[in-house]
């Protein structure tokens, strides 16, 4: 478990002193897929760096499975970021080296013989589905690809806590896609923790089990992402969830109750699960929002709907949208 508690983060600027981070607490449980997003500034790159103190924070604790982080020594230190690994937006592949010798990279400094490193690197190559580009140098692969090797490389030293900094932001929504689903499969079959930094809602929407918001240095919203998205209550949490104007998008029908819905995954059909629900259980309902795509045959994103308050129509529509496989429905109760 990791356990932040009251961190902040300063740097003395020629502007001043700026306030990076002011305040942090959270929680992330073994195993969990763990969002922490905010627009650009916000203060998400300073505090995953902070996490594995590549930063030293101002004030404030990082307790990884109950040991203070920041108070270890500096080689106890090292030992502990082996089990903490990172991947960003710009992969950071050493581009003289072929991607085998990149992934063998990190078992060199910890001392594997050669044999060893690259038999463990080309099983890593397995795992992110490239052991084809072994001998392949970075520049020849495209950006996904490049990802996969720097996935592979970060889970060389058997790492327990796997960092995302922003590492889809520089790809297409398709390959997006099937990096997270990579990143999936491999918290569920290795049980690593996975911290996902991002600024974008479809990613944490996607794969992510919870969720902090991050606004300033502060943070404003935190919990499970169907909750947190369902009903945000910060500014901060309706700028990402409703881009175009939560108040306006709330508004609405007064005899309207507004129910959003999070497709995660959800299997298209030939007809549309909302016209569906209209023809077969008679439930009209207005579409106040939506922001969806599709990937393939599944759907990701979100959507709110406002349904009629009268004849048990909103109870019918969040059991027939509950029937639905990966979609999160929840009632907007408070007019946020």
């Amino acid at each position: 478990m990791i356990e932040i508690k009251n961190l902040s983060k300063s740097f003395n600027t020629s502007d001043g002193k700026v306030e990076a981070l002011r305040d942090v607490s959270l929680t992330i449980p073994d195993g969990d897929i763990f969002g922490i997003i905010g627009m650009s500034g916000a203060g998400k790159s300073t505090l995953v760096r902070c996490i594995n103190m590549l930063e030293r924070p101002t004030s404030g604790t990082v307790a990884i499975d109950g040991r203070n982080i920041g108070s270890l020594p500096e080689a106890e230190l090292r030992k502990v970021r082996r089990n903490i690994t990172m991947i960003f937006q710009g992969f950071n592949l050493l581009m003289q080296r072929t991607c085998l010798k990149n992934v063998c990279f990190p078992l060199e400094l910890a001392g594997i013989k050669k044999a060893d490193a690259e038999k463990k690197a080309m099983e890593l190559l397995e795992t992110v589905g490239l052991p084809d580009k072994a001998n392949s140098y970075p520049a020849q692969l495209s950006g996904g690809q490049q990802q996969r090797i720097a996935i592979a490389r970060a889970l060389a030293t058997n790492p327990n806590v796997l960092l995302c900094d922003e590492a889809t932001s520089a790809l297409d929504p398709k390959t997006t896609h099937s990096i997270l689903e990579l990143i999936r499969s491999i918290n569920q079959k290795l049980g690593i923790t996975v911290i996902i930094i991002t600024h974008q809602m479809s990613v944490v929407e996607e794969i992510c089990n919870h969720v902090a918001i991050l606004d300033k240095g502060k943070v404003v919203e935190q919990g499970e992402v169907g909750s947190i998205f369902s009903c945000p209550k910060s500014e901060a949490a309706k700028r990402l969830v409703f881009p175009d104007g939560a108040d306006d998008v709330l508004a609405g029908n007064p005899d309207e109750c507004p129910i959003r819905i999070v497709f995660n995954g959800a299997h298209t059909t030939k007809t549309p699960i909302i016209a569906q629900m209209a023809i077969e259980h008679n439930i009209a309902a207005n579409i106040l929002y939506a922001s969806t795509r599709s990937i393939g045959d599944k759907v990701y994103g979100n959507m709110l709907l406002g349904i009629p308050e009268k004849d048990d129509q909103v109870q019918r529509a969040v059991k027939y949208l509950n029937g639905i496989n990966n979609l999160i429905v929840e009632e907007v109760k408070e007019n946020v």
